[in-house]
């Protein structure tokens, strides 16, 4: 029989995830931890769970999906220092909903994650330290929950915040520049008759499609030194994108930012040269 020892907090996650009545097994944090048993019966593939509460029988579907989350939890946070109490509390707090939107996606859920305020504050404590005294003036964050972490950020260094909408957000009639960098002195120009109301997008691939990404032409200058946040990086389109259109107006990226990485979709691959800092990776 093989037992698979889980922290509490991942445990109450777990739970909720399968509607589980997670009180029978743990009514506070204090108890000990349950711990998961696998075992095979008549080609039947069940799960229990002990605790100090007693134990709970689930089906085999449910047991695949605990045993795939807490492999893929606890055991795979990734920072500069992986000892980082902090990071243990932000990965434990981040729900998983399996099968949503669709069957087969492991939904990484942020909301728990808001709704913890020391969790919350440490998050955005991490990419503080990590980016304050870099001479960087522009926190551009990708729409729509990179604007939960952007603007905190941006205040605590002393940046501004610049938004990366959806197509037809922002007020302002579309400006074409060149997919190629063109000289500054041409963008200067444009944006010295055209004014901060003119709007250019980049184009990303999706699975099945396209999407777009647009900012401000006055949001930026050029020379400007920025990272862009967002919650998530799976297969990286949004970021690529995000970094070619910042480039586009003379803007020098030095990061990319996410609380989670989905590593196997390979998404910092599209990346190119820029560099990527999450605090958790995750099955996806």
């Amino acid at each position: 029989m093989q037992t698979i020892i889980i922290s509490p907090l991942v445990s109450h996650r777990l739970c909720l995830a399968r509607a589980v009545p997670c009180n029978r097994l743990l009514n506070n944090h204090h108890r000990a931890p349950p711990s998961i048993r696998l075992s095979n019966h008549r080609s039947t593939t069940s799960l229990r769970l002990f605790s100090s509460a007693g134990s709970l029988c689930v089906c085999k579907s449910d047991a695949e999906y605990f045993a795939k989350a807490a492999a893929s939890r606890d055991s795979e946070m990734a920072t500069e220092d992986v000892q980082d109490p902090r990071i243990a509390k932000i990965a434990s707090s981040i729900r998983v909903i399996p099968d949503f939107p669709k069957p087969g996606i492991m939904f990484q859920d942020i909301t728990t994650l808001l709704l913890d305020t020391e969790a919350f504050k440490d998050t955005i404590a991490l990419f503080v330290d990590r980016y304050k005294d870099k001479g960087i003036s522009v926190v551009a964050g990708v729409e729509a929950r990179g604007f939960i972490f952007g603007p905190p950020i941006a205040l605590a260094i002393g940046a501004k915040f610049v938004p990366m909408r959806k197509p037809k957000k922002l007020p302002g009639t579309f400006l074409f520049l060149p997919l190629v960098a063109c000289d500054f002195d041409i963008k200067l120009h444009e944006r010295s008759q055209l004014g901060s109301w003119k709007v250019i997008s980049e184009e990303y691939s999706l699975e099945y499609g396209t999407d777009t990404i647009e900012m401000h032409v006055g949001a930026v200058e050029p020379g400007e030194r920025a990272i862009i946040i967002d919650d998530l990086i799976a297969t990286g389109g949004t970021l690529a994108a995000a970094i070619r259109l910042l480039e586009r107006v003379g803007v020098k990226i030095v990061e990319c930012a996410c609380v989670i990485e989905l590593p196997e979709l390979k998404g910092k691959e599209k990346l190119g040269e820029t560099s990527l800092f999450v605090l958790v990776k995750s099955a996806a």
